[in-house]
């Protein structure tokens, strides 16, 4: 109920002061500026993942440093520690960060987004940059209506700069006039009181706005207009700091457990970092006097001080939280618990649901193609479990350095599975999901990310088709796999390794903790795949000739064959899809080759 009154009463109380005064209008148009820019510089470096960010995420966040360094510099391009706060969350969701590298990014982000207060006080109000904002909104637009991807983000970028540098104009204006007919300096509150209601005040302004950035900008024009007293800014940026966190945590509502607990760690450590700036603010402002004095900075540019006090109050943050990461993500893990914890056994069939399709990974094309390819993976992971238990095998046989061929020789009695309720509860759901979430993350994809997006959906179909064709495969399984005729039994044996083997193989390319895993045993299946098929080898012409077996028998030997070749071939395609890194492997070798090879050429 509250929140249906508050965008109302916001309107209303805008409304009226619109008409109160000329110069309100003035400022809370360069603030809408502002963050219409913001929205274009979003929506320019979207244009520029198409698998980048994925890449440059990979590489620059396998190390503390390197995670921290990613936060300070991505903040500082888009001049946004909410957006990168948010694409964090979105990439953590998908699988593609660890915690620990996800803090190291919010913890940088939070020292980047200083940057923006030192160019506005240092540039933005002692230059005329609205001249700079009417050429660059000028060659954006244009760039805007190019054909080439590339160039409408470089487009959007541009826009969103103008717009940011129009806004900061229109708000130092909105102030300077505004100092003529009202003076809000006079409602300064001095002692803590004053430092404790600013820092309300900042925090509900970043709430509204969803823009610690907007609302620094704000504080420094209103500091330079002289509308505010120092000793206030710093307090308004300290409650711009923690205001930050909330859309952070909007933004983890609809995450996974992992997005949650990094919107949680985001809030601890800017709730942490304001209570310090907070205790030792006289210490704070002693520091920025000190630092002031030896950077050259007068004793009244009370702009650039603000920007010193805000630097390093979130360097002590960092300074203070960056050895307690361990214990916080032990911490986080513990107060916020995975909602599905390890899978059940296969005999008691519990409904499996999505781990890592969320809203949150929606917003980034690249993040949202790593989450399918993560939730597809759990689909193969239960589809395993299913096609292992039909085998009458287990994944720790499977997995382990046995030799498949005792074992499956060995455990000659296949208990039966229910694979239609199998289904049901493991696989259905997920795959439901999946190609729902697939056709609402094609929107704003490349045409790379199209195509890789379309081999995601037949991965996933190959994963289904899988497990039908195991449940037609399965009752001759069942009945011949313990039979008296040796040779039928031998026949089904080879086709129970020949499944199992492939498993073991898929499991140890998952398993591999390379970067870019090895896929050429994948080729080698596929020769396997062809000499193991008994209508092209020879092998049943041989066994009805020599009436080894029946009619019976060979009739359903040949329809099984057919499906544990097709079981093969759609486990390796699926294969193929999930764990390639590369559009195409240069040693993959082509459907002849693969046939002139099996064939013993």
């Amino acid at each position: 109920m509250l929140r249906k009154l508050l965008l109302p009463a916001l309107l209303i109380g805008l409304a009226y002061a619109f008409w109160v005064s000329a110069d309100i209008k003035a400022i809370a148009a360069g603030v809408a500026i502002f963050l219409i820019g913001m929205l274009a510089l979003e929506e320019g470096f979207k244009a520029f993942t198409g698998g980048v960010l994925e890449k440059v995420l990979r590489r620059s966040t396998d190390r503390l440093w390197k995670s921290l360094s990613f936060g300070i510099v991505s903040t500082t391009l888009m001049q946004s520690s909410s957006l990168v706060s948010v694409l964090t969350i979105s990439f953590l969701s998908a699988g593609l960060l660890g915690l620990a590298e996800g803090i190291g990014i919010i913890f940088g982000a939070n020292i980047g987004t200083t940057t923006g207060a030192w160019l506005v006080a240092g540039f933005g109000l002692k230059v005329n940059i609205a001249a700079y904002a009417m050429p660059m909104l000028v060659f954006g637009v244009v760039l805007q209506f190019q054909s080439s991807r590339s160039l409408k983000g470089l487009g959007y970028i541009l826009t969103g700069m103008g717009f940011l540098f129009l806004g900061i104009h229109y708000m130092k204006e909105g102030f300077e006039a505004f100092r003529g007919s009202f003076d809000l300096s006079a409602y300064a509150v001095e002692g803590l009181l004053g430092l404790l209601l600013f820092t309300l005040i900042g925090t509900l302004a970043t709430v509204v706005m969803q823009s610690s950035h907007a609302t620094l900008v704000l504080i420094i024009t209103a500091l330079g207009a002289g509308q505010i007293s120092y000793e206030n800014a710093l307090a308004l940026a300290i409650g711009a700091n923690i205001g930050t966190t909330i859309t952070a945590i909007i933004g983890a509502m609809g995450a996974n457990a992992a997005g949650r607990r990094l919107a949680g760690a985001h809030l601890i450590f800017n709730l942490t970092t304001g209570l310090i700036a907070i205790v030792f603010m006289a210490q704070f402002v002693q520091a920025v006097e000190w630092t002031s004095l030896h950077a050259g900075i007068a004793e009244d540019n009370y702009t650039l001080k603000l920007a010193v006090f805000h630097t390093l109050f979130n360097l002590v943050g960092v300074a203070v939280m960056l050895p307690l990461i361990d214990r916080l993500v032990r911490l986080l893990g513990r107060l916020i618990p995975e909602t599905q914890q390890a899978e059940p056994r296969i005999t008691r069939p519990v409904e499996s649901v999505p781990q890592y399709i969320n809203e949150a990974v929606l917003i980034y094309p690249d993040a949202a193609l790593m989450a399918i390819n993560q939730e597809t993976r759990h689909l193969y992971d239960n589809a395993f479990e299913i096609i292992a238990h039909a085998l009458g095998l287990h994944r720790h046989h499977i997995l382990s350095e046995r030799d498949l061929g005792e074992l499956v020789n060995e455990i000659h009695k296949v208990p039966h599975a229910e694979i239609d309720q199998l289904y049901q509860f493991r696989i259905k759901g997920i795959y439901s999901a999946i190609i729902e979430f697939a056709s609402r993350a094609e929107s704003g994809m490349t045409q790379k990310q199209a195509r890789k997006l379309y081999q995601l959906k037949l991965a996933n179909r190959d994963i289904v088709d899988a497990i039908k064709d195991m449940k037609d495969l399965q009752a001759n399984i069942e009945r011949y796999a313990h039979a008296e005729n040796p040779h039928i039994r031998a026949e089904y044996n080879n086709i129970r390794l020949q499944l199992a083997q492939t498993l073991r193989e898929i499991g140890r390319i998952e398993a591999s903790d390379e970067e870019e895993p090895n896929l050429l045993p994948l080729d080698r299946m596929k020769i396997e795949l062809e000499r193991n098929d008994i209508l092209v080898n020879g092998t049943l012409d041989k066994l009805i000739r020599n009436r080894l077996i029946n009619s019976q028998m060979a009739t359903s030997l040949m329809n099984d064959g057919a499906y544990a070749y097709n079981i093969v071939a759609k486990l390796i395609e699926m294969a193929e899809v999930l764990y390639e890194t590369e559009e195409e492997r240069p040693l993959a070798l082509d459907a002849a080759a693969i046939t002139d090879i099996a064939s013993g050429g």
